[in-house]
């Protein structure tokens, strides 16, 4: 009898073990999303034209803003915005602060490893921004040594940090041109579409950009979003599908760029 107890007991502890090491299945987000009425999106709400809030009355706006309250539509639920620093964006997802992301997040193998990404919505490519006088920095390869303002765990970041630049932290890409500017950095990776807007709005900035790299860790981001729902990703596919053919994405993205940018998707 004691040797029966002894065993019965082994084995419900290996059972237990076998519990534990064995991933509990994702709950279904699309389900719970749609039951709540809401999807909430993480984003940081300081990231021009991206994400970002107006001077005049403080609302938040963007691309990245208007594309998700388009694909809460095409889901039948309001978009609501859960803003927070790019340094604890992502891993907000862990922590069911939100649904998704929605901040210009590039499509990285290291991040898929992770997270689930829907199709790309937005095509761009990482560029190096230097003072209109530098010289000396030509080409990514010119970076080692030198000093670049980014956004930590950022994918530009990691591409300054491949090329030998010691990485200055900073929030956003305003910060990062401001210490370029100030001649405390020597330079900025950040998104091109992003300089394109910050050149539009302050045309006289004495900054340039010598290289641009559109591989499609730089060049394309997705919604991000927790690992497993592929019920969710198939939904948020099919309503960006929706806003191109609809020519809802046209009219947000030459509402930011003055271009279709749909074609680059393509």
């Amino acid at each position: 009898m004691k040797l029966f107890k002894t065993l019965w007991l082994a084995a419900g502890i290996a059972s237990l073990a076998l519990w534990a090491q064995t991933p509990a299945l994702a709950a279904d987000d699309l389900a719970a999303i749609q039951k709540a009425g809401t999807i909430r999106i993480g984003t940081e709400g300081t990231y021009a034209p991206f994400s970002f809030h107006q001077a005049a009355d403080n609302k938040l706006v963007g691309f990245d803003v208007d594309i998700g309250r388009a694909i809460a539509a095409k889901l039948g639920v309001k978009a609501e915005f859960v803003e927070g620093k790019w340094d604890g964006l992502i891993a907000g997802l862990n922590v069911n602060r939100y649904d998704v992301v929605i901040n210009q997040v590039g499509i990285s193998a290291e991040r898929q490893a992770k997270y689930d990404f829907s199709k790309p919505y937005i095509a761009s490519a990482a560029a190096l921004i230097v003072r209109e006088s530098e010289t000396g920095i030509k080409n990514f390869a010119d970076l080692k040594g030198k000093k670049s303002a980014n956004s930590i765990s950022s994918n530009f970041a990691k591409l300054a940090e491949r090329n030998g630049a010691q990485v200055v932290a900073v929030q956003g890409f305003n910060d990062a041109v401001a210490l370029l500017l100030a001649g405390r950095v020597d330079a900025t990776v950040n998104d091109y579409l992003s300089y394109l807007d910050f050149k539009k709005q302050q045309p006289q900035s004495k900054v340039k950009v010598v290289a641009t790299d559109d591989s499609a860790e730089f060049g394309r981001s997705g919604v991000l979003m927790r690992k497993g729902q592929a019920e969710l990703k198939a939904a948020v596919d099919k309503a960006i599908d929706a806003l191109i053919a609809d020519g809802s994405y046209k009219e947000i993205s030459e509402r930011y760029f003055g271009e279709d940018l749909s074609a680059k998707l393509r």
